[in-house]
């Protein structure tokens, strides 16, 4: 699978690139149809539409420790989802240190819009549309669930996302996180307010926080384990449905590589939840009861 056409990023760790071949080897051959949001090569997504869709649409965000990565680290995950139905869009979007936050985010935004947008012809229902990602690209997605601020400039409805699926995301930054990103992708300036602003614990509103499924490895990094928890009891404060599945035995990136499991694991129990969260009435603002 060639990544030549991309612009130069951030090396990998050796066990990133360890992930990286173990994944594009398992996405050998893994076709969809591509297409651009935007004018930037990342600006881009595939979406690998079923042959028999159930409606519900999974849009997924690689990691990558938002300094790395392309879309086609999730080809591997699209032959175990499209069997259950489900129309999976993996997106890209531009990268740290060279685009900062909210940079990443604002284009995680835009390709849910393209997919609302688009995904009917494609065999997707685009009031069943679920976010997830891995790692970074679990951030980003837990980002756009908890909160609707991004969904009015793009003309989105507020019940745009039906669900939220992380796996191994991060959910908090600042003093006690365990992450050290600034500058690289926090950028520089007042620091407390960009913590906040970037961290899914902080800007939780029960009001419009869609429903989650968190996941994570049983031997996954220490803290986002933590932040998964803490995660867990903020949602379940604010009234907002969650479920957690402990991908056991599982490392960071072994987590990852669980997404696409066939004809078992991650990939049954999400497309169940999507089924059961689709089928499910929309979540109440209880502000205004």
């Amino acid at each position: 699978m060639k990544l030549d056409h991309y612009p130069p990023q951030e090396p990998l760790s050796p066990l990133g690139a360890a992930y990286q071949d173990r994944i594009l080897k398992l996405g050998e051959g893994v076709a969809g149809h591509e297409a651009a949001y935007g004018d930037d090569p990342y600006q881009t997504l595939t979406v690998f539409r079923p042959e028999s869709p159930s409606g519900d649409v999974l849009v997924f965000f690689h990691g990558g420790g938002w300094t790395s990565g392309y879309k086609e680290w999730m080809y591997f995950m699209a032959p175990a989802l499209t069997a259950r139905g489900v129309t999976l869009v993996s997106a890209g979007y531009r990268l740290a240190p060279t685009r900062v936050f909210p940079t990443g985010l604002d284009d995680a935004a835009d390709a849910v819009a393209w997919v609302w947008r688009n995904i009917a012809s494609h065999g997707g229902d685009p009031k069943r549309i679920f976010v997830g990602g891995h790692s970074a690209g679990g951030h980003y997605a837990a980002l756009l669930a908890v909160n609707g601020e991004w969904r009015k400039p793009r003309a989105l409805p507020d019940d745009v996302l039906r669900g939220c699926l992380p796996v191994s995301g991060v959910y908090r930054f600042g003093p006690g996180s365990g992450l050290s990103v600034r500058p690289r992708f926090l950028g520089v300036g007042d620091e407390e307010r960009t913590d906040a602003a970037a961290s899914p614990l902080h800007r939780l509103d029960g009001a419009v926080s869609a429903p989650f499924l968190i996941a994570y490895g049983g031997r996954d990094f220490p803290h986002l384990v933590t932040q998964a928890q803490q995660m867990e009891a903020a949602l379940r404060a604010a009234g907002v449905p969650v479920q957690v599945q402990i991908l056991e035995g599982c490392d960071h990136f072994e987590a990852s590589v669980a997404c696409g499991e066939h004809p078992s694991g991650w990939p049954a129990l999400a497309a169940a939840w999507m089924r059961q969260t689709a089928a499910s009435p929309h979540p109440v603002d209880t502000r205004r009861n």
